[in-house]
Order: structure tokens, then sequence, then C-alpha cells
């Protein structure tokens, strides 16, 4: 997979370690930066790639993980969790088809990001899942005028 990452300054030393685990499972990983101090333009740039479907997945770390999410979810076709549990991980993208996931590197520490981040890529969504009409419901809202 080619998955994109991106960091508020706070984060950029938890955003690398990451980006590295991540090489070692065997993904593409690109850097969007971070550098700007504005958490949110980093946010919606990772965001806007993923939406295009440059990259399959992103990962946006902030010092909660909370402003960084709320940013990546203004972006049509973003659908950013906020994860710190590995049930969280997991159903980002089982129950909610979540093509980025965000965290807290005042949170959590790397190991437990790195076993998020490892949960996260390792499932897929299921189209034929029973949560497909909740997604649905969140996609058909979104494309509302």
């Amino acid at each position: 997979m080619k998955i994109v990452f991106g960091c508020d300054p706070n984060a950029t030393e938890f955003k690398l370690q990451l980006m590295e685990y991540v090489k070692g499972l065997g993904h593409e990983v690109a850097d969007l930066g971070s550098d700007d101090p504005i958490y949110a333009n980093t946010a919606i740039e990772v965001a806007k790639a993923v939406a295009a479907k440059e990259y399959d997945r992103g990962i946006i770390v902030c010092g909660t993980g909370i402003g960084v999410s709320i940013a990546a979810n203004k972006v049509k076709g973003a659908y950013a969790a906020c994860i710190h549990d590995v049930y969280q991980a997991q159903r980002a993208q089982l129950s909610n088809h979540a093509n980025i996931i965000t965290m807290g590197s005042q949170v959590i520490g790397i190991e437990l990001a790195k076993q998020l981040v490892k949960e996260y890529l390792s499932v897929e969504w299921n189209p034929n899942c029973r949560s497909v009409a909740k997604v649905q419901r969140i996609i058909d809202f979104e494309n509302e005028e």
C-alpha cells in the first residue's frame, strides 16, 4: 500500500519513527510535512491526497490526534478516525472504511502507535459488512447540496 504521512511540528520525531516502521512492514511511504505550526494545513494536504486516491491511506499525528482529525474530515472523500487503542484501529477500517487515521503523540507512546498502525493496515473494508448502510449515509450526506 501507499501510505502518506503528516504531522504538526510537535510530533515530527513520532511521525518519522512511524514512517520507518511502516516501511519495514513493506509499504511505500510519503511525507507531506511537519513544519507548518498550523496543523490543519498539513492535515488538509494529507486528506486531499488520500481523497484524490494518490495514496491508499493516510496517517496524521499531532499532540492529541483530535485537531488533525477534524481538519482532515473537512475534505470531501477523506474519512479520518482518531484512534488510541487496538479495537479502534481495527474498526476504523472494518466498520467505518476510514482512509485516514490520526493519533496523539502526547497521548500514546510510540510502541502502541506502531501496534495501532499495524492493525489498521492489516485489515480491509468488507463491502458486504453490516456497516455498509451506515458508511453510505455519511457519503450521501457529504454529497448533498
